[in-house]
Order: C-alpha cells, then sequence, then structure tokens
C-alpha cells in the first residue's frame, strides 16, 4: 500500500513516530513525500499517488489502452491549466488544459497492476484527431488502424459527445467517419 505524507500523519500522529516505523521497517520511504508498506512501488502507482489530479494521456494512453506497442519515452499526464503544483520530473510530459474538459472521458484501469487514471478509448479518438498534425505519420497510422479493428468494442454516442464538448467537433467528426469507421 502507497500513502503520501500526510496520510501517515494521520494515522501514525507525529513525525517521530513515522520516523520509528521507517527504522522498523514498517513503513519504506520510496519517493519524496511518498512511503509504502513494502521496499519498492510500481512506478505509476507512484506518479498516481504524486499527483491524484493528473490523467494520463496521449502516448502514455494510447499505450495502456493497447492500441501501438510504442512504449513511451516520457509520462503524459493532462492537468488543469490553473494546477498550483507543476511536475518538475524530466520522465513526465505534462499537458496542460481548461478545467471544463479535464474529467471529461475519465476512467480508471489497472495496467500492469497499478491503479491508475487515464482517458478512455473514445477520449483519446477524439484526442489523437486534434492532435494529428503534431504527431508523426506513421504512429498516428499504427493507432487509427488499432481503433479501426477494435470498432465494436468503442461507444460511438460517447464519441459523439466527446467531439462536441470541444470547438472543433465538425472538424473531428469528418475525420473520425473518413478514417476509422
Amino acid at each position: 500500500m502507497i500513502y503520501t505524507h500526510k496520510e501517515l500523519e494521520e494515522a501514525f500522529r507525529s513525525d517521530y513516530h513515522i520516523r520509528k516505523a521507517i527504522a522498523d521497517g514498517r513503513i519504506h520511504k520510496i519517493a519524496r513525500g511518498i512511503y509504502s508498506t513494502t521496499p519498492s512501488a510500481h512506478p505509476l502507482e507512484i506518479i498516481s499517488k504524486k499527483y491524484p489530479n493528473a490523467i494520463f494521456t496521449m502516448d502514455s494512453a494510447f499505450y495502456f489502452h493497447g492500441l501501438t506497442d510504442v512504449i513511451p519515452d516520457k509520462m503524459y499526464l493532462a492537468a488543469v491549466r490553473t494546477a498550483s503544483r507543476r511536475i518538475s520530473d524530466r520522465s513526465i510530459s505534462m499537458i496542460f488544459g481548461l478545467e471544463k474538459y479535464h474529467e471529461i472521458g475519465k476512467t480508471q484501469i489497472v495496467f500492469d497492476g497499478a491503479s491508475i487514471n487515464v482517458y478512455n478509448k473514445e477520449r483519446m479518438l477524439v484526442e489523437l484527431v486534434r492532435s494529428k498534425r503534431r504527431l508523426p505519420y506513421d504512429y498516428y497510422k499504427e493507432i487509427i488502424s488499432s481503433y479501426r479493428k477494435r470498432i465494436a468494442e468503442l461507444d460511438v454516442n460517447g464519441i459523439e459527445d466527446y467531439a462536441m464538448a470541444f470547438d472543433t467537433e465538425e472538424y473531428i467528426f469528418r475525420t473520425i467517419q473518413e478514417e476509422v469507421f
């Protein structure tokens, strides 16, 4: 089990007892402000605990959903543009957006034993189309091909709802219809 320092303070009631639990081996410090009952923890669990309001998106989400076999070189997290806590970790790339779009399509999945917040496949299809010009052509085509193979799994109404939430809904609808359906 992973805990933040604040959670441990509530459980142990003082820093002295936390330090004592660490010295006894009952608790292990695994990252700054993050503790575990085991000597190590899955990196995705650590990220999720450190940044509970962030949502995995783009390359990370495509990989977690099995839409690509390209392992991302960084973890991509979406956060609200006004988020007070900026991430300075070089292995994480932040994508900031408006608060009204942040929760749209958010779901929780278990990937490699870690429970994480990630955008669902339908929201990621909309994000793929919105980011089409910024992605390498081969990578984009690989993911579109994966969506074509999984067309029966997709919630078409959900895709429409997500596309309508964004300003470029007409472009998104047309592109999805031409390239996926």
